[in-house]
């Protein structure tokens, strides 16, 4: 399929960064598209109701044409910086558990990052048009995206495919995402100023925002179809990882037998896939994905109300009552 290049970026800038490569479709869609200053990349645009970057649009079209999902495959969904990185290495260590048992010393994630162990369907795999052969790899398969629950390809939402959907307090949520966009951020362009994003935010214009409507959509998902369709809060696993770990494993079909509960096993995973051995790795200190981010720069604090030591009470004020009007009649709180 042809390429067009667009935007100033040039090759030796992080892949995240780049706005060219793209397919004539892209390119097109782009010129109709509302469009914002992005947080990190130049621009975010519009696309049937979120808002991406252009690398990512480019993903989401490949992979909505091209994906073919498995009954068997496991996705795992969330808004940037809802605990994506912790989930991810909870659900590889869960699947995969009896691989290693035997010699934990050799577990992948110990010399892999999770982001790598689990890729993003829109930013790994499908990004640039790179359409992957994906019919051999081992079952189940994992997966991830911040894709909104509208603009999942059409053959995941046609398969029983089992979707675990992590969300965040919104007001937590934007503060990592403020210090996740700066680090990313060139080094010339400086900070993000805290007001003008958080304004940002508030009407909708994030990466895969509006934040209110992504999480609404799978809430709905879950209690449409709460076989397939699994929705955890943030919050809820930090304050109780093991009871959750297990609510997972059940979900997932590979619940702990009464052998694995006496070793031990739930407990070794979460010890295995805690922040503060996860971030002292040497590969999540000094290693870095292809497309160019620091894999440090995924682990920060991770902690319940960081918001508090930012926003105003004003700003908290603002984002309370936008979440009280946008899941007022819905069930869904914080």
């Amino acid at each position: 399929m042809p390429t067009e290049n667009v935007g100033t970026s040039t090759d030796d800038l992080p892949k995240y960064l780049q706005e060219h490569c793209l397919t004539q479709e892209c390119h097109q869609l782009l010129s109709s598209l509302p469009s914002e200053t992005g947080w990190v990349a130049d621009h975010l645009y519009q696309y049937q109701g979120f808002w991406h970057h252009v690398r990512q649009l480019q993903g989401v079209l490949t992979c909505r044409n091209h994906l073919q999902a498995q009954d068997s495959d496991i996705l795992l969904v969330s808004t940037p910086k809802a605990g994506t990185t912790w989930l991810k290495a909870i659900i590889f260590a869960l699947v995969n558990r009896l691989r290693y048992v035997d010699d934990p010393q050799q577990h992948p994630l110990l010399t892999n990052n999770p982001h790598e162990l689990v890729p993003f369907l829109e930013l790994q795999l499908y990004v640039d048009n790179q359409v992957p052969d994906l019919t051999n790899l081992a079952t189940p398969r994992l997966f991830a995206t911040h894709l909104p629950f509208v603009l999942l390809p059409t053959s995941v939402k046609d398969s029983t495919c089992k979707v675990v959907y992590l969300c965040r307090n919104p007001k937590d949520t934007f503060v990592s995402l403020w210090h996740f966009a700066n680090k990313l951020r060139p080094a010339e362009k400086g900070k993000n100023c805290l007001e003008e994003i958080f304004d940002r935010f508030c009407r909708g214009v994030s990466i895969c925002g509006p934040f209110w409507d992504h999480v609404l959509g799978y809430w709905k998902a879950s209690l449409e179809f709460p076989e397939r369709v699994m929705f955890l809060k943030y919050e809820d696993m930090k304050e109780e990882p093991e009871v959750h770990v297990r609510r997972l494993a059940e979900f997932l079909g590979c619940p702990f037998s009464a052998e694995e509960e006496r070793k031990g096993l739930v407990d070794s995973i979460l010890k295995l896939c805690s922040f503060d051995n996860l971030s002292n790795l040497e590969v999540n200190r000094s290693g870095k994905m292809s497309s160019g981010e620091a894999y440090n720069v995924f682990f920060r604090r991770g902690e319940i109300g960081d918001s508090e030591n930012l926003l105003t009470s004003e700003m908290i004020e603002r984002l309370d009552q936008i979440t009280e009007q946008k899941w007022h009649g819905f069930g869904l709180k914080f």
